[in-house]
């Protein structure tokens, strides 16, 4: 399934909220490429109550994420804003908080990527034990929710070069990602040891590792 430009808008707000068209431009078409397109697919996003057009403290309009994934009429009030409040919580650097308290808890200290920095996710060190733990957020669409579960995988993979460490991917609670875990061979689970970390809108940690 193509992800279209409206997908691509919302994934980028979900990592870095309140973007102008021209910095969402450059970020998803390239540096200096027409933003009218995106303009018009904001225009369409704001009309169906997804996001919001507000001026920043700069002046200028930014986008703001109110509801995740939407594509039908706008919901009722308190229901759009129930949603937004998962929808926060399940963003990639808020599970990676979740992560650092749960850790953090039981003794181990952490080294965390936070944003678009590059490098391993959440670095956990306890005593002689190392956890490796790659995160992902939930996506705006199935598609893409099946492209960040894939990606997590192979970054988790990439980094496998320590053969004492533990190795996870951590991903929203939700039954897409469910699925597509437990739809993962039992064989390549046994033979990579990776296990999966779920976190639910109320910030409970659970652990599948087969």
């Amino acid at each position: 399934m193509e992800v279209t430009l409206k997908d691509k808008i919302i994934t980028l707000l979900n990592e870095k909220d309140g973007l102008t068209d021209r910095e969402i431009a450059n970020a998803i078409l390239g540096v200096n490429e027409p933003q009218q397109a995106v303009n018009q697919t904001c225009r369409t996003l704001a009309t169906k109550g997804i996001i919001k057009r507000k001026n920043r403290r700069d002046g200028l309009i930014g986008n703001y994420l109110i509801v995740q994934g939407l594509t039908a009429e706008v919901p009722p009030v308190n229901q759009i804003e129930q949603t937004a409040e998962i929808t926060t919580i399940l963003r990639e650097d808020n599970l990676k908080q979740i992560l650092k308290d749960y850790l953090h808890s039981d003794g181990w200290e952490t080294q965390i990527a936070w944003g678009r920095v590059p490098g391993i996710d959440i670095n956990a060190i306890r005593g002689n034990e190392r956890w490796i733990i790659e995160v992902k957020g939930l996506g705006s669409s199935n598609a893409m929710n099946v492209n960040y579960f894939l990606g997590v995988l192979a970054e988790t993979l990439q980094r496998m070069d320590d053969p004492n460490a533990k190795y996870s991917i951590a991903l929203p609670d939700v039954k897409q990602f469910r699925n597509l875990w437990n739809r993962l061979p039992l064989l390549a689970k046994k033979r990579t040891g990776i296990s999966a970390i779920f976190i639910d809108e109320a910030g409970n940690v659970n652990e599948s590792e087969l």
